[in-house]
């Protein structure tokens, strides 16, 4: 069945503010380095400051659940796309600790503003297809952030000045953003798709009580991701005693092995269905972990990362598709919970870790995000639609 050409249209827009928000990210992380030399910072404000950033993208994500229910995607959506464009500018200018607080407080809120209108209008564009389509727009996030990262590396190597290259970077988002907008969608705009993805995916249960549940999952998945981000590299370099260069290589089987995933997670969950992909995925997740933490060699170690990765790649999407359809009427706000408890934990995974390195390795630690993914398997369950009632026979 052919799309019908105002869906294909947002589709293309969905995957815009994913590749945008990506890319933003991507051009500020790999910056940091030199906005902590140009504000004169430590080490640990710097990281009291990446707090303030994490808490301002947690506020704006519970202001902007229930204000895409309110306003629409249409104004949100590309609002805070705008408001992140100019905010991401800010950092390249600071000179002092407060300056950088502020600057991030105003970026932070507008990523986490943008993370869940974005999400929420990916829901609503996949209900007007006849298949899964949520992870592949996660993948194009993580194609934004290694545009980024290829465009930061450039620039920093023609020397060109930070505010320059930031600022350049916010005028992309904004123009992107109002391009965009003519293009995204409502809930009433949805032709109805003919398949099971046009029904909710947790069907007759109580929204109240399941987003929790949805929400503890995406913390634990994403905790585990926040692990992988941190202390891959660092893992490899000193369990296993190899260079810099080569440790380096432990993020990127795990990066590349995530981003191929979620591009063919969406076939798979056609097929196989959402609680599937979460079960299959975070049990495959715990195999590949404790491979990597237990592996004396380092292709062993790089292959366990690659799986940790891939079977990361699927659940995340699975549970924000489960929480924006649990109800049509209030879908930005209950997707607000999910993705705000998903961003805790990819906050406090890393920390988590760091506090258990003071009394056991590296390795034993990954325990947790190992214990985590085997809970996630076991209550994947939740993503099953519950079968209805029997209809008793009338007469």
């Amino acid at each position: 069945m052919t799309a019908p050409p105002r869906p294909r249209a947002a589709r293309f827009a969905t995957f815009m503010f994913f590749g945008l928000n990506g890319f933003a990210m991507g051009m500020w992380v790999v910056h940091i380095p030199n906005v902590e030399r140009a504000t004169g910072i430590s080490h640990s404000t710097l990281g009291a400051l990446l707090l303030v950033l994490g808490g301002a993208a947690f506020a704006g994500m519970q202001v902007a659940g229930p204000l895409v229910d309110r306003l629409g995607h249409r104004r949100l959506v590309p609002a805070a796309g705008i408001l992140m464009g100019c905010a991401v500018c800010a950092p390249g200018f600071a000179n002092s600790w407060w300056t950088l607080g502020l600057s991030l407080i105003f970026f932070g809120f507008g990523n986490g503003a943008i993370d869940v209108g974005m999400n929420s209008h990916a829901v609503v564009v996949e209900r007007a297809y006849p298949r899964p389509i949520m992870a592949a727009f996660h993948a194009m996030w993580s194609i934004g952030g290694a545009i980024a990262a290829v465009i930061g590396a450039a620039t920093l190597g023609a020397g060109v000045p930070t505010g320059v290259t930031l600022t350049g970077t916010g005028l992309v988002c904004v123009l992107l953003s109002v391009v965009a907008a003519r293009f995204l969608m409502e809930p009433a705009d949805a032709p109805a798709a003919s398949s099971e993805t046009a029904e909710p995916v947790v069907a007759r249960r109580t929204p109240g009580r399941v987003v929790w549940l949805l929400g503890l999952l995406a913390l634990a998945l994403m905790l585990s991701e926040g692990v992988a981000n941190d202390w891959a590299a660092l893992h490899m370099e000193k369990g296993l005693g190899t260079s810099a260069s080569t440790a380096a290589l432990a993020y990127g089987a795990f990066a590349v092995a995530m981003t191929t995933g979620r591009f063919l997670t969406d076939r798979v969950a056609a097929w196989a269905g959402p609680a599937a992909i979460v079960r299959y995925g975070a049990t495959l997740a715990a195999v590949g972990l404790t491979t990597a933490a237990a592996a004396p060699w380092v292709p062993v170690s790089l292959v366990g990362w690659a799986l940790f990765g891939l079977g990361l790649s699927g659940g995340v999407p699975q549970l924000f598709t489960a929480a924006g359809n649990l109800d049509t009427r209030a879908s930005g706000a209950l997707m607000a919970r999910v993705v705000g408890l998903g961003y805790v934990g990819l906050l406090a995974g890393p920390a988590l870790i760091g506090g258990l390195t003071r009394w056991m390795p590296l390795n034993v630690t990954f325990a947790v995000p190992v214990v985590l993914c085997v809970l996630a398997a076991v209550f994947a369950g939740v993503l099953s639609p519950k079968p209805a009632p029997a209809k008793e026979p009338v007469g």
